[in-house]
């Protein structure tokens, strides 16, 4: 077929000096950073709906992308089309993965029997172009908010009829995921929540979800599918309150209902600060619970208070990420996922590369320097030494839990009083960091 972005070759690491735009100046695929390729670290990620469906509409104004390759219909044939000009992006951007919605890559039918075999005749097309050119599928998931069915909510619907359906969309989901080599699924609550609890039964609406995610973990054991398990958070928008608002309570949510053993968690940096987190912040709670999966690379604008989903450029971003992901061993089953997209001033194919480019070069410039400061060690020994205090004598004890208020009590009454004994020198440590930026 012809091609789309026939001027554009495959993108090369040409160094940081180069000022060719269409290069990278940091992500060099094969070279080896802290025991791994920056490939095998970064694990980078294309989202079929931000790159390959969005039209740069918003709330004042129509879509103003240029998109050729697209006749702009709903149909099969353009859906079949649209996934060969994505693998050809992907290709010669030099990503390994890509995600998609099922919405994303094939069209609703009037049935559902019709939506399942769009999807399949799509899927076809998808399997081929894995095939043809390595690229792989980092993970799959539903469309469980955008159809009017799911105004409610779809595992938390008021309406059984809705949760139903959505079942049966996951479950068709969870299939094709499986048949293109899916490394994961993840389960993004887009409606999940409430406007107002003047209408909403919250433990009954928690109880179904929970119902929901244990049927997708006994159909994921029934057709083999090894591929990870996510859970993204999110505190709010399009609903006033999502019950999966921020890491912390996407944890309790699966302990309390036994799901952790099957989970783990999809952290984006616009989520984490619409929640009035870093995602460094959100990385550690994910990380410390042993649930750190992976990611989804943006940011957003301090001066909105919304889903901006913008490309990461941002040094000190990427660099306290990765910090936190080094910390926790890295990521095996996730990756680096660019759930972001290019600004609706930025309507011309090329500048999908543009964007591309950035966040990878700044995710690789993030992962270097992250990787220096582990490797210089003062960071990590300032920390070990601010809680030496736990290592011997009374903290240890507690620690140990051979301590007890009766214990605590003689110790202090011997000791008298408290005395600060280490600085928390985050001046110091802001200036460290900056000797690596």
């Amino acid at each position: 077929m012809k091609s789309a972005f026939p001027n554009i070759t495959k993108i090369q690491y040409a160094g940081p000096q180069s000022r060719e735009p269409l290069a990278f100046k940091h992500y060099n695929a094969d070279e080896i950073v802290a025991g791994k390729t920056m490939r095998d670290h970064l694990r980078f990620a294309v989202v079929y709906w931000h790159t390959f469906r969005g039209t740069g509409s918003d709330p004042f104004g129509a879509g103003t992308m240029q998109r050729p390759w697209d006749d702009g219909s709903n149909s099969v044939s353009n859906a079949q089309n649209r996934a060969h000009v994505a693998f050809e992006f992907i290709e010669k951007l030099g990503a390994p993965y890509y995600c998609w919605h099922d919405r994303d890559v094939a069209p609703e039918g009037k049935t559902l029997s019709e939506t399942n075999k769009n999807l399949d005749a799509v899927a076809k097309v998808l399997k081929a172009e894995q095939k043809r050119t390595g690229i792989k599928l980092l993970w799959g998931t539903a469309n469980l908010f955008s159809n009017p069915r799911f105004v409610h909510g779809a595992g938390t619907s008021s309406n059984a009829d809705a949760f139903a359906f959505a079942a049966a969309q996951i479950k068709k989901a969870l299939e094709v995921t499986h048949e293109l080599g899916g490394e994961g699924y993840t389960f993004w609550g887009g409606r999940e929540g409430y406007m107002t609890l003047l209408n909403t039964d919250m433990k009954r609406e928690l109880d179904h979800l929970a119902k929901l995610l244990h049927m997708a973990v006994a159909y994921k054991k029934q057709i083999g599918f090894k591929g990870q398990f996510y859970i993204e958070p999110k505190p709010k928008e399009p609903t006033k309150h999502q019950y999966d608002s921020d890491a912390a309570a996407c944890l309790n949510f699966l302990r309390e209902f036994d799901l952790l053993p099957h989970f783990k968690l999809n952290i984006e940096t616009n989520h984490a600060t619409l929640a009035g987190h870093s995602m460094q912040h959100e990385l550690e709670v994910a990380g410390a619970a042993g649930a750190l999966g992976s990611i989804d690379a943006n940011t957003g604008d301090e001066l909105l208070g919304w889903d901006t989903d913008q490309f990461p450029t941002n040094i000190y971003l990427t660099t306290y990420s990765m910090l936190s992901i080094l910390k926790y061993g890295g990521l095996t089953t996730g990756g680096v996922n660019f759930d972001a997209k290019v600004r609706r001033e930025s309507f011309e194919p090329v500048d999908l590369f543009h964007a591309h480019i950035g966040g990878m070069d700044a995710f690789a410039r993030g992962l270097k320097i992250a990787a220096a400061i582990q490797q210089d060690g003062r960071l990590a020994e300032f920390v070990k030494q601010r809680y030496a205090s736990w290592d011997s004598g009374i903290g240890a004890k507690i620690e140990a839990g051979k301590a007890t208020l009766k214990d605590l009590e003689a110790y202090m009454l011997k000791k008298g009083d408290v005395t600060p004994n280490v600085s928390g020198r985050q001046e110091f440590l802001e200036n460290l960091i900056n000797e690596f930026i």
